[in-house]
């Protein structure tokens, strides 16, 4: 059973790993709506008073979709190539092209979550309604009463009907205009987003000196080589740890796989210098070689390697 659940999370993972962008975007946003729908059922309280009411809508729209904006940055590997880039080859020497481009990324793909929450958050209308329920104005209701001493008061009450009963007939009306005013923004800032990225997606491909399907391959290429390396760093790693502990006790007790592993990878490093990892860690824009393409810095590497050319080794793969 144990091994079935294993082979089928393998599947699972590399099934989704093997997909593009835009379909890892749309589980984004499907998990943010199902968590945006489980805050709004168990969690969302309007407090129903004034000034906080207006702070804790605020929160209920802002922070989640700053934490998740966060989360997104946190998790996007280009994050973490610019910080190595900065550390390892002072970012001076990025170009504003690069630097802008992996910015884009890095935002773009991180803001699917934060957007997703905001536009539900808007088009359901709650934390409007609760935010800036005692700011609506009385005077523009009809037949609304004007004698009432304690108006941002009343009015904040309104989400949670705690107001005198002869009030409670007013609350359709509030309801429904705020609503109005939430679901229009939401829809404008759909509208606003969707536009942004057509115009980003065109000013991509007018700008990228590669065709269509050839950058349909240098995402595939990526993608199969960050898998590839992945999964040989995690065999490196093992076999590393199984030679250390080797050395120390004189054996180590091993398993068939690992057994084979050890075997099979005989002539593998011992230790890769810290200059190669170096080398091939930072940021990455398209380059070629004589007319050759070089998908990646390790791709770069790997060629330099093959012709010998410890010159342009020395100069290129070092900036």
């Amino acid at each position: 059973m144990a091994a079935l659940v294993a082979e089928n999370f393998k599947f699972v993972s590399l099934f989704f790993k093997s997909k593009d962008v835009m379909m890892f975007n749309g589980l984004i946003a499907l998990g943010t709506v199902a968590g945006q729908t489980a805050y709004n059922v168990f969690a969302f309280h309007c407090p129903c008073s004034p000034a906080r009411n207006y702070l804790y809508g605020l929160a209920a729209m802002g922070v989640p979709a700053l934490v998740l904006f966060l989360v997104g940055v946190m998790l996007n590997h280009n994050t973490w190539d610019i910080l190595s880039e900065c550390r390892l080859k002072r970012c001076w020497k990025l170009s504003g092209v690069a630097l802008f481009a992996l910015l884009a990324s890095i935002v773009g793909r991180a803001a699917v979550a934060p957007i997703t929450w905001s536009v539900l958050s808007l088009l359901r209308g709650e934390a409007y309604v609760c935010a800036l329920s005692e700011f609506v104005d009385p005077a523009s209701i009809t037949d609304f009463p004007s004698n009432i001493s304690d108006v941002p008061g009343v009015m904040a009450g309104f989400p949670c009907k705690d107001v005198p009963e002869e009030l409670l007939q007013f609350w359709s009306v509030i309801e429904r205009r705020l609503k109005y005013e939430s679901q229009l923004l939401g829809w404008i800032l759909v509208g606003s987003v969707a536009l942004s990225v057509f115009l980003m997606l065109c000013l991509r491909h007018c700008c990228s000196p590669l065709g269509y399907q050839q950058e349909e391959y240098w995402s595939h290429f990526r993608s199969q080589e960050n898998r590839v390396f992945s999964r040989t760093m995690d065999a490196h790693a093992h076999i590393q740890a199984i030679r250390n502990v080797r050395s120390f006790f004189g054996f180590a007790a091993l398993d068939k796989d690992e057994q084979e592993l050890l075997e099979n990878t005989a002539d593998a490093k011992t230790q890769i210098p810290s200059l190669e990892w170096n080398r091939i860690t930072g940021v990455y824009l398209y380059r070629e070689n004589q007319g050759m393409p070089l998908y990646s810095r390790l791709h770069k590497w790997s060629t330099y390697k093959l012709q010998n050319n410890v010159e342009a080794m020395e100069k290129d793969m070092n900036c």
